[in-house]
């Protein structure tokens, strides 16, 4: 009883809810309208529509008679009408150059770059038969410098031989006409510059001094004949001691070609400077000290560069005949074929074999002066009766005669006599003086500036660097 009377109790108030929003809807469908028509009065927009289209008229009536005015020609102007040339247009067709550039291989022939850049083989024998420039092509070397002129249509219009650096040829053009074939030097700028090349020795003074640009030629010249009685270069150098070398370097078209000599040089070493000047003295070249006295000696204590004394001088026990004998020179130990060089200037007195020697020579220095280097393995290109220099190379390290192995032996001789090579004591060459002196000093002033300029300015920075960064200590290496 009480359900149904719960349910009849919900469903009125269903009906309820229903006309309720029935009579809302039929009151607000009631007070809807469409909008009116403009009933004669101007709302605040109306006002601000009519003033912008005002604004646009007048702005619209201001302009356009200007633009008719501007448009009118002008009355009572005098008229000038110029006729001016265009520019030639240059449009890129065939017959443009094209230069394309190779650079010889070892190995590499003219006729194989002729195929690698699709040239006829015709164009080749044209070359190769041309008479002036036979011999330039014989003389083709790796790191040659071939370049042509090869435009679109096929042919070969000009071919440029610039020589490889150092060789010293001058640059060559041919130009191709048909079968003909018309040679043109090709302009080079060639610029000598005097250069100081400095640095430190580092773990190795070859590999310093090549980094900084200096070549075989002339390293051979700081060791063997600037500094080679001063400095020990196996013990006396540590790797902060520094060196500079002053130089001629020649340019062509802005590549370095060659270097010349060294023209002066300097070693620090241990704190100590040690220098050495380049000067012409009877027409041959020769080192001095700043103030003149010669770098030279009359001879070398060692014939042979970083060899090892292995026997001295005096009374020993013969290696081979087992009993004392007298040692009348020194032994040094090499490696077979280990150059051999003249201790002084000399005359060759002997070549050849001689006895328990060995292959021998025996060099005739003057004044009763001789030296003999025996045992050898082969001679150099020398005879008797040739003068030679001091350094020359005269025979190669070898184990001939009576020997126990590869080694030099090196007697020195006055009148017959034998003495010590390690204790002769001769003077050295005579100072320069008077008017030749003075033409050294003029000489050498240029080089020792340039030397004092670059060292006084990598002085200052290192020790700029060492007081700042760390306390300046030098490491005390070893000294001979």
């Amino acid at each position: 009883m009480a359900d149904s009377t719960r349910v009849a109790t919900h469903a009125e108030v269903l009906r309820g809810n229903l006309e309720q929003a029935r009579a809302d809807a039929a009151r607000d469908a009631a007070t809807i309208r469409l909008p009116a028509a403009f009933n004669g009065r101007w709302t605040r927009r109306h006002w601000a529509h009519a003033s912008l289209f005002a604004t646009i008229g007048m702005l619209v009536a201001a302009i356009v008679p200007g633009f008719s005015t501007v448009l009118e020609p002008a009355t009572g102007v005098q008229r000038t009408v110029l006729s001016l040339p265009l520019p030639r247009l240059h449009l890129r067709g065939d017959n443009v150059d094209r230069w394309q550039s190779v650079t010889l291989r070892s190995g590499q022939t003219l006729s194989s770059v002729f195929s690698e850049l699709g040239i006829p083989y015709s164009q080749l024998q044209t070359v190769m038969q041309h008479p002036k420039i036979k011999p330039a092509l014989r003389r083709l070397r790796p790191g040659t410098a071939l370049s042509f002129n090869l435009p679109a249509d096929g042919s070969v219009r000009a071919m440029r031989i610039e020589a490889a650096p150092g060789i010293g040829d001058e640059p060559v053009e041919l130009e191709f006409n048909g079968d003909a074939l018309r040679e043109r030097a090709v302009p080079m700028e060639v610029t000598t510059r005097t250069v100081v090349l400095t640095g430190t020795v580092g773990k190795s003074l070859f590999a310093s001094a090549r980094k900084q640009g200096l070549g075989s030629a002339q390293l051979r010249q700081l060791t063997d004949d600037m500094f080679k009685y001063d400095i020990d270069f196996d013990s006396d150098l540590d790797e902060n001691d520094r060196f500079s070398v002053v130089v001629d370097q020649t340019w062509k078209n802005g590549q370095l070609a060659s270097t010349g000599p060294v023209l002066a040089a300097t070693f620090t070493v241990d704190g100590k400077l040690k220098s050495a000047f380049r000067h012409l003295r009877d027409g041959k070249p020769e080192y001095f000290t700043a103030d003149g006295r010669s770098l030279k000696r009359p001879f070398i204590r060692m014939p042979i560069p970083y060899a090892r004394l292995s026997s001295g001088f005096g009374g020993r026990r013969h290696p081979v005949l087992g009993r004392m004998r007298m040692h009348k020179g020194v032994d040094y130990a090499a490696g077979t074929g280990t150059p051999i060089q003249a201790a002084g200037d000399a005359r060759v007195e002997f070549v050849g074999r001689k006895g328990g020697y060995g292959n021998a020579v025996i060099l005739n220095h003057g004044g009763g002066k001789t030296t003999l280097y025996g045992h050898m393995s082969r001679f150099a290109k020398i005879r008797p009766g040739q003068r030679i220099a001091q350094g020359t190379v005269i025979g190669y390290v070898g184990s001939t005669g009576m020997s126990t192995g590869p080694h030099l032996h090196y007697e020195f001789r006055v009148n017959g006599v034998h003495m010590n090579p390690l204790k002769m004591t001769l003077p050295p060459p005579a100072p320069l003086q008077g008017n030749a002196l003075v033409a050294f000093k003029h000489e050498t002033r240029r080089a020792l500036d340039k030397i004092r300029e670059v060292e006084d300015v990598v002085f200052q920075l290192d020790d700029t660097h060492v007081a700042s960064a760390e306390p300046a200590t030098r490491p005390a290496g070893k000294r001979g």
